[in-house]
């Protein structure tokens, strides 16, 4: 019994996993790769076989998508997969992380290299690798979307780089509706040509379980609740908490050439201040891109609101319908409970909607729905 095999029976035997076909699935396949993997490493040159066969797709090894709501074992599949690999060269690393470091790469060859960068940057990440594991692929801005498909090519096709990799996305909702998206559809195609798409859409939502507890709305504004939502993005982001000045943040692409900067971007799970989203000018489009991004946002130092506040609550208005009708998950540390956010002012009244929005997004059934799904 391959490694992965062995290790995700005994999770099941001891009551920390529940018997789920479309895990079983996964895990059977990632242990066929498992198998296949750890046989051709007998073969050390990766460019033996294409030698011998004259043909470099002789010798690839199809890579896995795995796809689904949150919670449903991905990311902790992915983790029994790399770390039950019985070969040294492998690669583990969230995809945010890897992209922001191909730029990196990139600038430096711009500078030192005339000609197309991608295809050295493509040889270097590959040297000494087999095996590319990505948590969370998830494509937000254009500049990302720009390169992937070539990169991936050279990475996949000519590199012999075989990737894993777990999204919330189906392949064809990858980058919907982003800038230049035509740009971005070769990188689909490749997907389903070169790597197996397996969806994960069991009936347990193990994160969920996690939060068992956990409020989503926390206030007054304090240690206290700061302490309360921090607790809940450890839980959702499995990221330890004594590296809390490591988490990674992102860059937003809202189009038309702007972003917006999250400070702690991970797993899905985006964290915002109320004074980023709502203090600033920003309109429905902006607040789509974050409900598309991301299945689950905290907001921080939500206030209560008057008259003078009215720009501020029209637009977290606009902030919580587009949360909401995407099934967007929402942690909030606020002055008030929702009812008293916004007593007096223009929209005082319309306001009055959003309230009984904010109190059934605490609710048990909105909680276990998956992001995108129909209220």
């Amino acid at each position: 019994m391959s490694g992965i095999l062995e290790r995700y029976h005994r999770l099941i035997e001891a009551g920390e996993l529940r018997p789920d076909a479309e895990q079983q699935a996964a895990v059977s396949r990632l242990a066929r790769l498992q198998d296949q993997l750890e046989q051709s490493n007998a073969i050390t040159d990766r460019g033996f076989l294409s030698k011998l066969f004259g043909n470099k797709k002789s010798s690839r090894l199809q890579g896995l998508y795995m796809w689904g709501g949150v919670g449903r074992g991905k990311s902790m599949m992915m983790d029994l997969f790399h770390d039950t690999l019985s070969i040294t060269e492998k690669r583990r690393i969230h995809f945010h992380a890897f992209m922001l470091e191909v730029h990196q790469r990139l600038r430096a060859a711009r500078r030192s290299e005339t000609g197309d960068p991608i295809p050295p940057v493509a040889k270097a990440i590959a040297q000494n690798l087999r095996v590319l594991a990505f948590d969370e692929m998830v494509v937000n801005n254009s500049a990302d979307a720009m390169i992937m498909s070539r990169l991936f090519s050279a990475l996949i096709c000519d590199e012999n780089v075989v990737v894993v990799t777990t999204s919330n996305r189906a392949p064809s909702d990858l980058y919907l509706n982003g800038l230049n998206r035509e740009h971005f559809l070769p990188f689909i195609d490749l997907i389903q040509r070169e790597l197996d798409v397996i969806e994960l859409n069991g009936p347990t939502d193990y994160r969920l379980d996690r939060l068992a507890g956990l409020a989503t709305w926390h206030t007054p504004l304090g240690d206290e609740a700061t302490a309360q939502v921090r607790e809940a993005f450890f839980r959702l982001t499995d990221y330890a908490p004594e590296d809390a000045a490591n988490v990674p943040s992102a860059d937003l692409d809202l189009g038309g050439n702007r972003k917006l900067h999250v400070p702690k971007s991970l797993k899905g799970v985006g964290v915002f201040s109320f004074k980023r989203l709502c203090g600033e000018a920003r309109g429905a489009s902006d607040y789509l891109a974050i409900a598309q991004a991301y299945h689950t946002v905290i907001i921080v130092g939500i206030p209560q609101m008057g008259p003078d506040m009215r720009n501020e609550a029209a637009r977290f208005v606009t902030l919580i319908d587009a949360l909401y009708e995407n099934h967007v998950k929402l942690f909030a540390t606020a002055a008030s409970k929702p009812e008293d956010l916004y007593q007096a002012g223009d929209g005082s009244f319309e306001f009055e909607r959003t309230v009984s929005r904010l109190k059934e997004m605490q609710s048990e059934d909105y909680m276990a729905a998956g992001h995108g799904e129909d209220g």
